[in-house]
């Protein structure tokens, strides 16, 4: 025999009540003392618990809905039981409601799971706003962590129906941020009037906790029928209240920024200032940067090589090493050649501090430090040994198109044992680059300027480059650090000696 789950007695002050939430659904087995449902009241939100085992035959009143004390809002039975008489709140046939149901369901719209080392994420950009048709895969947010980007697309065809994490929030990995609703149906716009009449309905159902929420933040009648409702039929929820009342304390403040900036800029005779907040990115790069500055004992030693034999390589089979591998071959992939060569000769450096312990790689994966719109970031370039010259091309190019396009995966952006950054590629003619822990030393290149140079006695114009290593001075040593890059020095100005692993 079926059990009515009725909605507890209410206090003599509480005129009646809302389903906040039910956590079960019609057909689900259900245990004694499990709660069903959440009921709010303008005061409390009461738990109303299943009274024995048994299974959920039917949902009443479902949530949004309005209801009163000792109300029956679902009946309770034993396994496989049919109730006798359903009752549909909506005074529709059940096949109506299906159809409604499909047409209409709520897809959430959450954040990826996050990898391990990524404690929180940031809305960057939402390419959509609520109201907006959308097809499934397109992609309707960017979420930022402190290494990449990650696109959330679409997963049905529908209409955004909600955002609920606005740009700038701080999300964490599963969460939902926003809501869509499913199916070609709810992307039809309803008529105006039809609109017009639906607000004036479901302003006179409104449940307690919204005509409390309108009362305290004063918002009157007229203007809580210009609020959206995203709830059931289109009820207004407290979410909605909340949601209004901050988007028109944004408005209202940045208004008022607005003004405050244009007077200012008008009494000082243009001058003004702009203040942004840091990206993820930048604040974690930061983070690091000054990390490393506190935590290791970091010297650099700096060098100079000749760039005229790699110059000369390039001019002679560029032609033939781009018709043959379809990509020019530039600078980078020499110095990443020699780096693994050093690497090999020099383990200290490949290695990395873990507590008290040295932990020393057997393979070699090199950071190439690029610069993008949102910052800096060294994605990996992985078994430099095994590489030749155009795959290590290929591979720079990738990662660094990637990185301005915001494509980096987080599996391109973990690990690196070496890291290689050119600022001559800004015109930096030296510089003291920062080591990006936990590796322990990192490759500067620079400006290649023509300089007048001594070669047997007489002078020569050269076109030289200097190179900085910087270091920490806890694991690697002075002979080292000085051995390893005389090594990268010989090998490149003597290229012969590189390509047959000399």
């Amino acid at each position: 025999m079926a059990i009515e789950i009725k909605v507890p007695v209410l206090p003599e002050s509480v005129a009646d009540a809302s389903i906040a939430t039910w956590h079960v659904k019609a057909g689900d087995k259900v245990t004694r003392d499990q709660n069903l449902v959440d009921i709010e009241t303008d005061k409390v939100v009461l738990e109303v618990v299943a009274p024995q085992d048994g299974e959920i035959l039917e949902i009443i009143h479902a949530e949004g809905d309005t209801v009163l004390g000792e109300q029956i809002i679902a009946k309770l039975g034993e396994a496989g039981e049919v109730a006798a008489a359903p009752t549909v709140s909506n005074e529709q046939s059940s096949a109506p409601v299906a159809d409604k149901q499909a047409k209409g369901e709520k897809v959430q719209i959450k954040v990826p799971v996050l990898p391990e080392s990524v404690a929180d994420a940031t809305i960057a950009t939402w390419h959509v706003q609520p109201g907006d048709a959308v097809k499934r895969d397109q992609n309707l947010v960017d979420i930022e962590t402190d290494k990449v980007v990650l696109e959330v697309v679409a997963p049905e065809d529908g209409v955004l129906s909600e955002i609920l994490e606005q740009e700038g929030a701080t999300v964490l990995g599963e969460q939902v941020i926003g809501v869509l609703a499913k199916g070609e149906g709810a992307a039809a716009p309803a008529p105006a009037a039809s609109e017009d009449a639906e607000t004036e309905e479901t302003s006179d159902a409104l449940t307690p906790s919204v005509r409390r929420a309108l009362a305290e933040n004063g918002i009157s009648t007229e203007e809580a029928n210009k609020i959206k409702g995203t709830g059931e039929k289109g009820r207004l929820t407290k979410e909605d209240v909340a949601a209004y009342v901050k988007a028109k304390a944004q408005r209202q403040a940045t208004s008022e920024a607005v003004k405050q900036e244009t007077s200012s800029a008008a009494a000082v005779g243009e001058r003004s200032q702009k203040r942004v907040p840091m990206t993820r990115l930048r604040k974690r790069v930061a983070e690091r940067l000054l990390d490393a500055k506190n935590s290791t004992a970091m010297l650099t030693t700096f060098n100079e090589v000749n760039m005229k034999p790699i110059m000369d390589i390039r001019k002679v089979y560029q032609e033939s090493f781009e018709k043959k591998h379809g990509i020019r071959i530039g600078f980078m992939s020499f110095f990443v050649k020699a780096v693994t060569e050093a690497l090999k000769r020099f383990p200290e450096v490949n290695a990395s501090i873990d507590g008290d312990d040295i932990v020393y790689h057997n393979f070699f994966d090199v950071s190439i430090a690029v610069s993008t719109p949102r910052g800096l970031v060294t994605p990996v370039l992985r078994d430099t040994d095994q590489l030749s010259l155009a795959e290590m091309e290929k591979g720079i190019r990738d990662l660094a198109i990637k990185g301005r396009d915001g494509k980096l995966t987080i599996d391109e952006m973990t690990g690196g044992n070496f890291t290689i950054t050119n600022g001559g590629v800004f015109g930096s003619l030296i510089s003291t680059p920062i080591i990006n822990p936990p590796q322990t030393a990192i490759l500067g290149m620079h400006k290649i300027q023509e300089r007048p140079m001594a070669v047997n006695g007489k002078v020569e114009i050269l076109p030289m480059m200097y190179l900085a290593l910087s270091y920490d001075h806890r694991l690697v040593d002075g002979k080292e650090s000085v051995g390893f890059l005389v090594t990268i020095k010989e090998l490149l100005e003597d290229p012969t000696r590189l390509l047959l692993d000399l």
